[in-house]
């Protein structure tokens, strides 16, 4: 799937381990993802294996996130379809430090929250930042979602609860890339 003139969206690879190998040296990545810390063949093997079974399973959609020029992973993305007999989905994205502050993750979230509302019909989708968050806050409202509050003591991160804000973006919300959400 395209994100735009510089990065694709693809299934995991066996080939990525790179990839997990640095996001797994990240002093946060791990605490919040599946990315196993410490390193370990092994443990990133499992880690793709797990990211084909969620999408056998219907379980969601797991992406790593490639850049054009050079097919060189730097992060992911996640639709994750728990709750979609409620009637929402839960996104989720990562990136590696080199790949941060240059519109990646923009252009990820853009991707599949336009794929997730248009053409699968998810009525809510949902994205949980830490307030402290203040740049993923910022991109999840320039695509559209809104705050919608702060959940206390919501998520076990590392060794503690954290606090997460809630956004939401509704299909029958407007825009995304300028274009009405739901087909007509």
């Amino acid at each position: 799937m395209s994100a735009g003139p510089d990065f694709v969206l693809r299934p995991w690879e066996m080939s990525d381990l790179p990839l997990i190998r640095e996001a797994s040296l990240d002093p946060y990545i791990p605490l919040i993802t599946t990315i196993p810390a410490p390193y370990s063949e092994a443990a990133a093997e499992a880690f793709v294996r797990r990211q084909w079974e969620r999408a056998a399973t219907g379980a969601g959609y797991p992406f790593a996130i490639v850049r054009s020029r050079d097919r060189r992973p730097v992060g992911a993305i996640g639709l994750w379809l728990r709750e979609l007999p409620e009637g929402r989905a839960s996104l989720g994205y990562w990136l590696t430090d080199l790949a941060r502050g240059q519109g990646v993750a923009r252009a990820a979230l853009r991707t599949v929250t336009g794929w997730a509302l248009r053409d699968l019909g998810v009525p809510r989708l949902q994205l949980y930042i830490e307030p402290w968050n203040t740049a993923s806050a910022r991109i999840a409202e320039d695509i559209g979602f809104r705050r919608e509050g702060l959940l206390r003591g919501w998520q076990q991160v590392g060794d503690e609860r954290r606090d997460m804000a809630v956004y939401a973006l509704l299909n029958s919300d407007v825009p995304v890339d300028g274009r009405a959400v739901t087909a007509h």
